[in-house]
């Protein structure tokens, strides 16, 4: 392979398997590449740089077709190379839209460069249209049936690039190197860590409002490659992924009996962690993956308890009079957040790991429930209940509250792998169909997830290799 000594970025194989195992090698760009390397963070590069939460600011970005050096048949469902080249830029155009804090114009209203173009951008055509920023990019299709996708992000006022990056994969993997690209433009504009590549996993619900079907799905973080994990012959509830992503933890109950399982995504099979007569709750896996928290109610005594991931002999970390659900880890894994009515009413507790120095940070109006830690362990996400419920974040000592939505009833937060965003569920009022929704930490940009059926109980699976 032909390697352009002044140009070297780094591409990462993708490999379809489960699991994600990958590779790193050095891929050429395409024929005709000039100019140099991208900067890395030079000062007064970027334009419209977002530096903090209170400085997200809309960027206009075009994002054309990606070019292709030949429209080449591939496996891929799109057809050859060039309609694919279009699609990738769609779904790049939609990874950005969506999260509120740019202002993306994808292919479908831009006209399409040439190869020669990617890397030599004709900065005319984009600065008549008041463009920022662009990205451009490229598909080529390999000799051994695999695909290159290039990625390349560009400043249109200073007509510099600011970054580049590219990807071996397979056909069947191509939305992937779609959200690595949308990932990289994230990180590079905004300044925080990339999340559109990433899974999601769900309870899908069908059937009646009083005979619920419930099964355990997962899809991409923009509702793609959709799957059915469980044939919903047991209530599947609560999934959460593994901090490595080869795994989801869930509880399901079988002939009235509840069981926590934990399913392998590489091989598709599932065992028994813990099981129990006694209604369980809501497990949550540690940050190292060693550990698996979950509630149980025994003699009317609800407490949290810890069983390592492997299985084995639970311990009782909570023993107080009245109910203790939930339990999420903060991100260093020190301590536990989580919710009781030991003084009352629902409120939101910390203690440590150990189950040492239990403490109530929650003392405003209302009720809080499900609380959940963000990965950037700056906030905490719950259910607020006043009235209706809302998603609501706090600060670690409970100070801080603020409601980012206001409907009739949305609840069981999941934090987006950077931290900034929440997912969660919506129960419409009377009918109780359920969707998945998105709101960012503003509360202004909320959209809902596409899913086949209702759906409830989201879980976020941390950004893939």
């Amino acid at each position: 392979m032909t390697l352009l000594k002044h140009l070297a970025p780094l591409l990462i194989a993708f490999v379809p398997a489960a699991g994600f195992a990958q590779e790193q090698q050095v891929v050429a760009p395409p024929p005709g590449a000039q100019g140099a390397p991208a900067q890395a963070d030079d000062e007064g590069v970027l334009v419209g740089t977002v530096t903090g939460e209170g400085a997200w600011q809309d960027l206009g970005i075009a994002i054309p077709a990606f070019a292709t050096n030949a429209d080449v048949a591939t496996p891929a469902n799109t057809g050859g190379t060039a309609a694919l080249g279009r699609e990738l830029a769609r779904v790049i155009t939609a990874d950005l839209k969506n999260n509120g804090l740019f202002k993306p114009v994808g292919p479908d209203s831009l006209p399409k460069p040439s190869f020669a173009e990617i890397t030599a951008p004709a900065w005319g055509s984009w600065t008549s249209r008041s463009a920022e920023m662009l990205v451009q990019g490229y598909v080529r299709a390999n000799g051994d049936g695999q695909l290159t996708v290039g990625c390349y992000l560009y400043d249109v006022q200073l007509k510099n690039e600011l970054i580049r990056q590219g990807w071996v994969v397979q056909p069947s993997d191509w939305r992937r190197a779609a959200h690595k690209c949308a990932d990289l433009v994230y990180s590079k504009l905004s300044g925080e860590s990339p999340f559109f590549d990433s899974k999601i996993a769900y309870i899908a619900e069908t059937g009646p409002k009083n005979h619920r079907i419930k099964r355990l799905a997962i899809m991409d973080s923009d509702g793609a490659n959709h799957r059915f994990i469980t044939n919903g012959g047991a209530t599947a509830l609560t999934p959460r992924y593994s901090p490595d992503y080869k795994s989801i933890v869930y509880l399901s109950y079988i002939n009235g009996n509840p069981r926590i399982y934990v399913y392998d995504i590489g091989t598709g099979k599932q065992r028994i962690v813990t099981q129990s007569s006694n209604p369980t709750f809501a497990p949550r896996w540690s940050p190292d993956g060693r550990w698996i928290l979950y509630s149980m109610a025994v003699g009317g005594n609800t407490d949290i308890y810890r069983v390592s991931a492997q299985g084995g002999q639970s311990t009782r970390l909570t023993d107080n009079p009245g109910i203790d659900v939930g339990g999420s880890y903060s991100p260093d894994g020190s301590k536990i957040v989580f919710e009781s009515d030991r003084s009352g009413t629902q409120q939101v507790y910390v203690m440590n790991a150990d189950g040492s120095n239990q403490k109530r940070i929650s003392f405003f109006a209302g009720r809080a429930a499900t609380p959940e830690w963000s990965p950037r362990g700056d906030q905490i996400a719950f259910t607020h209940i006043v009235g209706d419920f809302r998603i609501a974040v706090m600060t670690p000592d409970g100070r801080n509250v603020r409601d980012l939505t206001n409907s009739w009833q949305d609840e069981a937060p999941t934090w987006a792998p950077n931290g900034r965003i929440i997912q969660f569920f919506r129960t419409t009022r009377n009918s109780g169909d359920t969707a998945l929704w998105q709101v960012d930490l503003t509360g202004r940009n909320e959209r809902r997830l596409p899913t086949p059926v209702g759906a409830s109980d989201p879980a976020w699976g941390p950004v893939l290799p």
